[in-house]
């Protein structure tokens, strides 16, 4: 645990207590604070009580007085659509609100740090695809290094529930734009922004908002690198706010598909091949095409995100690239689970919209695609240039129906369900080609989360192994 600084004899209220609201409890405690704490589901708080807790209802005027700050969990809502009813008591008030990100970055550093060889250092990374990969990727490579690392954030162990950081140790954080978007202390060591495309933008007020929370861990603190995709306009909107010239190396672009031969510092990835250039000259490449780990091209620029953050930390290309070797994947991003009679059968469950289901049906080809769920604002219409090489497509879920009249001329059939899609496709698949699961769709409608979904998934294709 890293007990928060700053906070010794006040009392600090917390909104929300699912895993990362629990844990803010704990650490405030730790820092000394009087922590009184709220949730709107009564199970939840009946249960916080037992575990001895203070209970305080902050719908209550009456009960904000001597509060100092509200600590609200990423999930609830904090400007749109609208507040929740309690933080925008806060607002009215006066009193900060923050989240278990602020309280991490503000409390990181210690006195300890003072005794220690090489400090800690912090890489964050946000973006709308491939963070959680880059982010896994990243924390890779430094144990294949030997580096000390933890993983937390979004991924892995919530920020405060970290252990406080040993001598050289290399924190890696996944952040999504809930936890960037509020947090009032950003300040990552190196900053990695992956990629943008349209994504909770209800939360958000728009995709300009959606960048704008994104930015904010570029613009709150300073990172001394930042790791910019440049594929967007957003992400080279950002590379040249931060970039004092073309040449400044304080920015490394990074690019799945286009060449970036005239900055001071760049990595790409080309036709399956990653190159890395200083000051307009090639330094290092690697091939990524036999890397089952790390399939496409929306791999191949994780690879590259990865790549040029520990390269800023002065690991050397070749321990890069054995690491890179050995990486398997995270479980429901392109992650192969079997081969069964030479058809290869994927899980890319974590596929929930279309721009993350087009990098999927670009990285295999022969592919039988199985999709649907609760589909978003426009269904698959936007994914018809992108399903070539699919055979044929099997629909489940709510939104079955909708995608089959937007799948076009390709063979197609609804299924609903997740057997029926994996029983079909075993029948008619043959040697040489691919059963992918890339939904293109929330997993609400048959699904607590998309991890359910793709467990499921795996299950299923597990038992078809056993035979």
């Amino acid at each position: 645990m890293i007990p928060v600084q700053g906070v010794e004899n006040q009392t600090i209220a917390v909104l929300g207590l699912g895993r990362s609201g629990r844990a803010t409890a704990a650490a405030l405690a730790a820092g000394g604070a009087q922590v009184v704490v709220w949730d709107d589901g009564v199970d939840t708080r009946t249960q916080a009580q037992a575990d001895g807790m203070t209970v305080l209802d902050l719908t209550r005027d009456a009960n904000w007085q001597g509060i100092s700050a509200l600590i609200t969990s990423p999930g609830i809502p904090h400007l749109y659509p609208k507040p929740h009813p309690v933080i925008a008591k806060a607002y009215e008030l006066g009193i900060p609100v923050d989240n278990d990100i602020g309280l991490f970055f503000r409390s990181f550093a210690t006195r300890d740090w003072e005794n220690y060889d090489t400090p800690p250092r912090v890489i964050a990374i946000t973006g709308s695809n491939g963070k959680s990969t880059t982010t896994a990727l990243i924390h890779h490579i430094l144990r294949e290094a030997g580096r000390p690392t933890q993983l937390g954030g979004n991924i892995g162990t919530g920020v405060l529930s970290l252990e406080p950081a040993h001598d050289g140790e290399v924190v890696v954080l996944e952040l999504s734009s809930y936890q960037t978007d509020l947090a009032r202390a950003l300040t990552p060591d190196i900053a990695v922004f992956t990629n943008l495309s349209p994504d909770h933008l209800d939360r958000h007020g728009g995709p300009g908002g959606y960048f704008v929370a994104k930015r904010r861990l570029f613009a709150e603190g300073g990172p001394d690198r930042a790791v910019i995709g440049v594929d967007e306009v957003e992400g080279r909107y950002l590379a040249g706010q931060l970039a004092m010239s073309p040449q400044d190396d304080r920015v490394i672009r990074i690019s799945s598909g286009q060449k970036l031969e005239d900055f001071g510092w760049s990595v790409f990835a080309r036709k399956g091949f990653l190159s890395e250039y200083r000051k307009t000259r090639q330094v290092a490449s690697i091939d990524l095409r036999e890397m089952t780990g790390l399939p496409g091209e929306h791999n191949h620029q994780n690879a590259c995100a990865a790549y040029a953050a520990t390269r800023a930390l002065g690991l050397a290309p070749r321990e890069i690239e054995r690491a890179f070797h050995s990486f398997s994947g995270l479980p429901h991003r392109s992650q192969t689970i079997a081969e069964i009679n030479g058809v290869r059968w994927v899980n890319d469950s974590k596929a929930t919209n279309v721009d993350a289901a087009a990098k999927a049906l670009t990285a295999f080809r022969n592919i039988r695609w199985i999709a649907g769920g609760m589909g978003k604002d426009g269904g698959i219409e936007s994914l018809v240039p992108f399903i070539d090489q699919v055979i044929k497509a099997y629909f489940i879920g709510h939104s079955a129906r909708d995608f089959a009249l937007q799948a076009a001329a390709t063979p197609h059939e609804i299924v609903d369900t997740m057997e029926a899609a994996v029983a079909r496709a075993a029948a008619e698949a043959q040697p040489g080609e691919t059963v992918l699961l890339a939904p293109a769709a929330a997993s609400f409608d048959q699904y607590p989360n998309f991890e359910k979904r793709g467990e499921h998934f795996a299950a299923l294709v597990a038992a078809l192994a056993q035979g």
